[in-house]
């Protein structure tokens, strides 16, 4: 299982992560509105500004307050790193 750092400590399971997206638009502030009302929302900011937006297959929606692209490009460092170690396998 391969977790992605989404500040300060935090981390996600890569294989659970559906999307990561900018808190900006309404439908997205909806979903977090309708997470926090649902019990499934989960605020890893730590008082900060919301930056990102990440869904789970869960149907946990995580708040992180660094960058979507932050995000992503752990989460590509991620799957390169698997890929290496499951070419040295064979």
């Amino acid at each position: 299982m391969k977790l992605i750092n989404i500040g300060f400590g935090n981390m996600v399971s890569a294989s659970r992560l559906i999307t990561i997206v900018s808190p900006e638009s309404a439908p997205i502030k909806r979903i977090i509105q309708d997470a926090r009302d649902n019990g499934v929302l989960i605020d890893a900011t730590y008082g900060r500004r919301t930056r990102a937006v990440i869904v789970m297959d869960s149907g946990h929606v995580v708040l992180s307050s660094i960058q979507p692209e932050t995000v992503a490009n752990r989460f590509i460092q991620t799957d390169e790193v698997q890929e290496d170690e499951e070419d040295e396998d064979e």
